[in-house]
């Protein structure tokens, strides 16, 4: 029989990978899959328990918060807290970040950003939701960690991944060297090594939007749904429609069979709609260690700056030449370039 390697074993193994790190980014990691451990525990006895429905409270975007929003977040922020590798924590549920003021944290050498509960509108009808996190080093010399510390671009992530609570609980992440997946086995209460170096097809033969939305999307991503809808059998196409309104669960099945998931700018969110610390960049980080690209349909997501704590963006993420095309079609069919074509210029044939 092969030998099960668990999260805990295989952090350590790595921890290699970081010579200036003596262990720290090893507890955190390992912080974060205890509180997905708990969380899991009660979304997978919801409708049992008294965890169903609205909380009854607004987060920062102005959304209701579900009962689990607020369990997972207490639970992910109280890990984070006891772990003693963290000096702040920032939360999309949370209108500032937290400061982690305990005599163990004082001199910790990172922060982190989550999402504490991506896609809890689902949860109340047994849809796959997950958690998702992004770890920084804090660049602060001393003292209180401060906004700068978690307002760094996507390209100084030292680790991101997401859990997934669904037929079987999954956590993902990376640290810059590939992507590996863990699934929970309940009869240990451990997650083991399930998906190692995890890679993204270069094609797919999946969308993911919500096309409900269609009349409000930019003329570029129009014009890609279309491509994506008409027959070519040198393409695979037309390409099968799929989207389950959870971010992470949309994601971790196109990141096992090649796709594109797709937000992009709208008539009502002008900026876009997820949020670039928590959702964006740490999925972003995960699907280019991936093989896969990641955009807002003009630029590398990691790239872009972050200027506000709950910024938002749009995203074009998945499979790289999906991605590719898609980007070419938002620019082939932006304002400026509509007008030069009219004026000659041949753009996409």
């Amino acid at each position: 029989m092969k030998a099960v390697k668990t999260l805990g074993q295989f952090i350590i193994e790595k921890q290699a990978d970081f010579p200036y790190a003596k262990g720290e980014l090893s507890r955190l990691l390992r912080d974060i899959g205890i509180a997905a451990k708990i969380v899991n525990r009660e979304v997978n006895k919801a409708g049992l328990a008294d965890i169903l429905g609205d909380a009854g409270t607004m987060n920062i975007q102005g959304e209701g918060q579900k009962k689990l929003d607020v369990y997972a977040n207490e639970q992910f922020i109280s890990a984070l807290q006891c772990g003693g590798e963290c000096c702040m924590v920032a939360s999309e549920e949370n209108d500032e970040c937290i400061h982690i003021e305990s005599e163990i944290s004082k001199n910790a050498k990172y922060v982190v950003a989550i999402d504490p509960l991506d896609g809890s509108s689902n949860i109340d009808v047994n849809v796959g939701v997950g958690t998702i996190f992004s770890i920084y080093r804090r660049i602060s010399p001393d003292g209180k960690a401060g906004l700068p510390d978690v307002l760094q671009r996507g390209t100084e992530q030292v680790a991101a991944g997401y859990v997934i609570y669904g037929s079987s609980t999954m956590m993902v992440y990376t640290t810059g060297k590939g992507v590996n997946g863990f699934t929970l086995d309940p009869s240990i209460g451990e997650f083991c090594l399930s998906h190692p170096n995890m890679s993204i097809p270069d094609d797919g033969v999946i969308y993911s939007i919500n096309e409900g939305y269609y009349s409000h999307f930019p003329d570029g991503v129009k014009k890609y749904i279309k491509y994506c809808q008409v027959e070519d059998t040198k393409t695979n196409r037309p390409y099968t429609s799929r989207y389950i309104g959870s971010m992470v669960a949309d994601l971790h099945r196109n990141l096992i069979k090649g796709g594109i998931f797709i937000y992009p700018l709208t008539a009502a969110a002008p900026n876009g709609k997820l949020r670039l610390v928590y959702e964006c960049n740490p999925m972003a980080f995960i699907i280019e260690q991936a093989g896969g690209k990641a955009s807002n349909g003009h630029n590398r997501i990691l790239e872009l700056d972050v200027t506000e704590l709950h910024q938002r963006s749009a995203i074009f993420i998945g499979s790289k030449n999906m991605v590719a095309k898609a980007e070419e079609m938002m620019a082939c069919f932006s304002p400026q370039r509509i007008k030069k074509n009219f004026e000659g210029e041949v753009c996409l044939q």
